[in-house]
């Protein structure tokens, strides 16, 4: 089977020879030669310097966790002035280090300068897979977890997100996915426990928050849907109740129903704008919030909600 850039490991297992010391002898071979298969990053540094003793471990970290989708170089700058020399004169700025330049199809694709937090070397490195047409082992992963949701099987989506979690404990969208998944197999106490763990540099991150959104929602819908017969006799009884079809919206989307639970908010809205200082709009941004922003049902729902707020 042919090797697929930034999908499969390098001959001989993931990680394999992937991080090297390279010098100017083995440059074309180590770096631009062999940046016609994987993408490679360059690390320029040099003893003296003292942000690059705490980039180098980081930018191991994360080539590391990429499984062999992509090469890492250490190249000290003051034992191989003569390529430093010659790159300067093809306009790669080795004046300062660290410097991290990314190779691919033997040219420079991207670079930067300076010890960045490992999240934007992430970042770096997610941005250069995905120029070769490759991704993340662990966005893989998310991405299966994904269709285990979707395909109901919430509890293969919570092992898959928790084996992110294991390479990757900042990870945002693990953690969300991994309360949702929680959520979907009804364990509403684990969920809640689950997010008082999400580390607090990332604790309000959109993925993160909305998991936090739909742990409120299946709460309190919970509790609703237990009087959903209730609200739709006071619905029939009084089509301007706009409590119970708020009662009932909530109701709804604890069953997953979204459409019907955002038409019911829709509809507040549709005949009394700003009801109940605005709880219905306010109630459809949390769903929005909690179903994710890229859902179907939010995006239709958007539309609609956009539609009557201008007419």
């Amino acid at each position: 089977m042919d090797h697929i850039i930034g999908q499969s490991p390098a001959p001989g297992g993931a990680g394999a020879n992937m991080i090297v010391d390279g010098d100017q002898a083995t440059f074309m071979k180590d770096v631009v030669e062999a940046s016609r298969q994987i993408p490679v990053l360059v690390d320029f540094w040099a003893t003296w310097c003292g942000p690059c003793k705490t980039l180098t471990p980081t930018l191991e970290k994360v080539v590391r966790a990429a499984g062999g989708r992509v090469k890492l170089v250490k190249i000290d700058i003051d034992k191989n002035q003569q390529l430093v020399a010659q790159l300067s004169r093809l306009g790669l700025p080795l004046q300062s280090v660290p410097t991290v330049a990314a190779f691919w199809q033997g040219q420079i694709a991207d670079l930067f300068q300076g010890a960045l937090p490992e999240s934007e070397v992430k970042r770096f490195i997610e941005t250069l897979l995905k120029g070769a047409g490759g991704t993340m082992p662990t966005a893989d992963l998310i991405g299966e977890a994904k269709a285990a949701i979707e395909a109901g099987n919430p509890q293969e989506a919570a092992g898959l997100y928790s084996e992110v979690l294991e390479q990757e404990p900042e990870n945002p969208e693990a953690w969300g996915g991994l309360v949702r998944a929680l959520l979907a197999m009804g364990e509403e106490e684990q969920a809640r426990e689950t997010l008082e763990q999400v580390p607090a540099k990332i604790a309000e991150h959109a993925e993160v928050s909305g998991a936090r959104s739909a742990l409120a929602l299946a709460e309190e819908g919970r509790k609703a849907a237990d009087q959903l017969g209730a609200f739709e006799a006071a619905l029939a009884a009084n089509p301007a109740d706009h409590q119970a079809r708020y009662d009932l919206a909530t109701a709804l989307n604890a069953m997953d129903k979204r459409e019907e639970a955002a038409d019911a908010l829709l509809e507040i809205i549709r005949r009394q704008r700003g009801w109940n200082e605005d709880a219905a709009r306010l109630q459809l941004l949390k769903f929005f919030e909690a179903w994710g922003f890229d859902d179907a049902v939010t995006m239709s729902a958007r539309r609609k909600l956009s539609a009557i707020l201008f007419s």
